[in-house]
This record gives structure tokens, sequence and C-alpha cells, in this order.
């Protein structure tokens, strides 16, 4: 594991082969949220570019987003690659987890997107063997993501044996939780795990479909203000060595015909980082805004993880093909994919992280 036992992971996919195969190719006709609501760029004030501007690409970049604190929100809501890239098109697209954005680099439909630490492992191992490669550490998650519990008489994992737990499968949280049975000596039978998004999640809490949820916030935050408590956290399941983390992967091909969009997008992310680390009130209100909620929320959201900067990234990057390993070997155990690649080195892209870090 990581050096410091602080490493957490987002989206941990558990689809069979043959299903995975069905997925990818459907997902090309699947429209997120954003779509939905006709959102296909960044939605609130710009700001001036903190790099340098990179006239050079006038393609499109396709960036995939998941409503999770963190710089990919303050980079969003204040236009800073639209700043940076003036002639460039750049495509917002929200998902609700890693195991969408799965399908959608399978289907070829993104460029570069948030996806947690299991599902990145997911995508580059068997049977997905994705083109893709981590160019950057969005956050590291500790008790952001949390198990909470409206069950009377819960005071440990081991207490919620029989009961209904929602959880997004395919998310970071799916593997926190089967890692925390796991440490409980619980199997998966000893509980009845229902796959749901979290915006899903309040509705069934509050029918009393669910018993428990592993989620992230904002709705981890909206389930303990509807009387959930805390079992457990991802931090936990990291100090017993299961860590998890927000990563941000990229198309193989893209980096390798831009790579100055990469250079870009870095250093425009390592400003914006900087920012959420100090929880900077322009950051706060950015994130705030794209995710609707109140800037004090985002301060105490922000607690639940930890930042980077690309300074810190470079050493951290060190750590990530062992963590990568453990995570695989964890997952083919699961029966969450085939095989364990030998190294995962060549999953890692870090030229740009070098620059920014300078």
């Amino acid at each position: 594991m990581p050096k410091s036992n602080t490493w957490f992971s987002k989206t941990l996919s558990i689809i069979a082969a043959g299903a995975a195969v069905l997925s990818l190719a459907a997902c090309g006709g699947m429209q997120t949220a954003d779509q939905v609501a006709g959102n296909t760029s960044a939605s609130s004030s710009s700001g001036k570019c903190p790099t340098d501007v990179n006239n050079d690409f006038t393609g499109t970049v396709r960036v995939g987003w998941q409503a999770i604190p963190n710089a990919d929100l303050v980079v969003k809501d204040q236009k800073l690659l639209e700043s940076c890239l003036p002639k460039a098109t750049i495509k917002w697209s929200q998902f609700n987890s890693g195991a969408d954005v799965l399908q959608a680099f399978g289907a070829k439909s993104l460029d570069i997107a948030l996806l947690g630490s299991s599902p990145s492992v997911k995508a580059v191992s068997g049977p997905l063997n994705l083109p893709v490669q981590v160019v950057w550490i969005n956050d590291v998650i500790g008790e952001a993501e949390s198990l909470v519990t409206q069950a009377q008489g819960v005071s440990s994992i081991k207490d919620l044996k029989g009961k209904t737990i929602a959880v997004p499968f395919g998310s970071t949280s799916h593997f926190s939780l089967l890692s925390a049975l796991s440490e409980a000596g619980l199997t998966e039978s000893d509980v009845k795990l229902v796959n749901l998004d979290p915006d899903k999640m309040p509705a069934a809490w509050e029918r009393k479909e669910i018993d428990a949820a592993w989620v992230w916030d904002p709705v981890l935050s909206q389930l303990k203000e509807k009387g959930g408590t805390t079992v457990t956290s991802s931090a936990e399941t990291a100090r017993t060595g299961a860590p998890t983390y927000d990563l941000e992967i990229a198309d193989s091909t893209f980096i390798k015909n831009n790579p100055g969009v990469l250079d870009t997008w870095t250093a425009v992310e390592n400003h914006a980082v900087q920012q959420v680390k100090k929880a900077d009130d322009t950051a706060v209100d950015s994130i705030a805004v794209q995710l609707n909620v109140k800037p004090d929320q985002v301060r105490q959201q922000l607690k639940g993880y930890t930042y980077l900067d690309a300074a810190e990234q470079a050493k951290a990057f060190d750590d990530l093909p062992g963590v990568f390993s453990k995570t695989a070997e964890f997952l083919k155990n699961q029966g969450g994919l085939d095989t364990v690649a030998s190294s995962y080195d060549s999953a890692l892209y870090t030229d740009a992280i070098q620059k920014a870090s300078k």
C-alpha cells in the first residue's frame, strides 16, 4: 500500500465480462445528467487563465465529471479550461459513478474523466484492458465516504448481518464495503446488497427500503440529516489496508496526440487544487454552485478528503503501481476482474505532473 495509509478509491466495477462488453457497446446512446439538462460546458463565472494560454489546440476535449467536491468543479465553474484553451471546444458531461465512466471510455466517448481507484484498476486489467492512463490524483478519500445506518442497535458492521445495504456497484464505496465486510469476517451473502445510484438513496432511505448505505457527499450528509449514524468509513478501511481515492484518467491516444493539452489541463488543475487545499472562498463558492449546496456545507465536505498539489503528486505517483497491484488482487479474489497485470507502471502518465510540479 502507499507509504501513508491515507489512500482511498472511488469506483470498483464488479461487472461480468459478458455484461461489460454489452454495456460498453450500449453506452453510446446514454445521456448524462448534464446532457438531459442541456449543459455541455461550464456554467458559471469565467476566470483568467492561470498558466500559459494554449492557442495551438483547436479540437474538442470531452471531460467527464462527478459531483464530488474537488478541483474539477473549480475548473468547470470558473471556465479555466475555456480560458486556457481558447480555440478548443470543451464538452463537460456529468456521470453518477465510475461504472458509467468505464462504459463511456469503452465507447470512446470521453478523453479525460474522474474515476475512482478501484474502477481505474478495473479499466487497465482484464477483461476490459482499456487504453487509458492515470494523469492526476483528484483527492484522497477519507470520512467523506462512509457507511451510515438507520437500523436500531447497530454499532459495528457485524451488527448489519442480514440487513439491506445500498451502494453504487462499481464504486469506491462498493470496494470499501466489500473490504469492510471481509475484515469483519462477513461475506456478501451475509447481507443484502442493493445497487443504487447516490441520487436514488434518499428516497429509498425514507421509504425504509434500505437499512444502511455506503456513499459519499453530498448524499452522505443528506442521509445523516435524515437520522443516519456512521458505522465506519473509507478512512478506516484505508487503515486496514484497502485505500481508495479519486483519479483522473485519460485516453492513451488522446495523451499521445495532445501532450500540450495535458500540460495545460494539469497546470489548471494544480492552480485549482491549491485553492481547494486552503478552502479559499472563491473555490468554495465554485464548488457550492456546481453541487447546488451552501458554502458552509462545502467547507464541511472538504474535511473528508485530502488534496494533493502537483509537487505532492509527483512523489505520490511512485506508490500507485503497488496500490493498483494490491487492489487488483483483492478485486480478482472477489470476482471483479479476470487477471492481475504483472506491473501497473504503464497505467500512469506523469510527464505533465512533473512539469507542473516545478
